[in-house]
C-alpha cells in the first residue's frame, strides 16, 4: 500500500494534481460552515480525504506535512508548533488507510472520519492545546470530545455527498478504482 502510493509521485500529472490539492487545502483552510456557537465544519478535511483516497498513505503523509508547513508560512496565526504538522500528516494517513485502493462505502467514510476525530482532533489536539496553553489535558479533552461528537454526523453526511459527487469523475480519470455510485452503505 505504501509502496504503490509512493510510486504515484513518479507521474508529472499526479504531481500537478497533488500540488493543486495542497494549494486548494491551504486556500480553503479558513472557510467553514457554522453549525452552532463556536461549532464549525471546515472544508480542509474533504481535500485530505480525497488525497488519501486518490494517492494513498505515503502521499497523504507528505501532502499533510507540506500543506501545514506552507499554510503556516503563508498565513501564520501564532508561533509554529510541530504538533499540528504531525496531526495534519496523521489525518491524511488515516483517511488513506481506510479509503485508498478499496471500494469506498459510507461505512468506510464514517469510520475514517471517526478515527480522525478521535485520534487526531480529540487525542492529539487536546495534547497540543495542553502543551501550548494554560489549561490541562483533561480540560481540552472534554471540550474537544463534545465538539467532535456534535460535528461528526454532519461531517460524515457532507463527506458522503462530496464523494458521491466526485467519484464518477475520479473513476473515469483513473484516480480511484471502479466503485459503485452512489456509494453503498457497506
Amino acid at each position: 500500500m505504501f509502496k504503490t502510493s509512493i510510486q504515484k509521485l513518479k507521474s508529472t500529472k499526479n504531481l500537478t494534481i497533488i500540488a493543486l490539492l495542497i494549494a486548494t487545502k491551504i486556500a480553503i483552510g479558513s472557510i467553514y460552515i457554522p453549525v452552532g456557537d463556536n461549532l464549525r465544519i471546515y472544508f480542509k478535511f474533504f481535500i485530505t480525504a480525497l488525497e488519501g483516497a486518490m494517492f494513498g498513505p505515503s502521499v497523504a503523509i507528505i501532502t499533510g506535512t507540506l500543506s501545514d508547513l506552507i499554510g503556516f508560512i503563508l498565513f501564520p496565526s501564532g508561533p509554529f508548533f510541530i504538533g499540528y504538522t504531525i496531526s495534519s500528516a496523521t489525518g491524511g494517513l488515516i483517511f488513506a488507510l481506510f479509503l485508498y485502493d478499496t471500494n469506498i462505502t459510507v461505512l468506510k467514510l464514517a469510520l475514517s472520519k471517526l478515527f480522525v476525530n478521535i485520534f487526531v482532533n480529540i487525542g492529539m489536539g487536546s495534547l497540543w492545546s495542553s502543551i501550548l496553553f494554560s489549561k490541562g489535558y483533561i480540560y481540552y479533552l472534554i471540550q474537544s470530545t463534545i465538539k467532535n461528537i456534535v460535528l461528526l454526523p454532519f461531517e460524515i453526511i457532507l463527506l458522503t455527498i462530496v464523494f458521491n459527487l466526485l467519484l464518477p469523475y475520479l473513476i473515469k480519470k483513473g484516480f480511484i478504482k471502479d466503485n459503485p455510485v452512489p456509494i453503498k452503505l457497506f
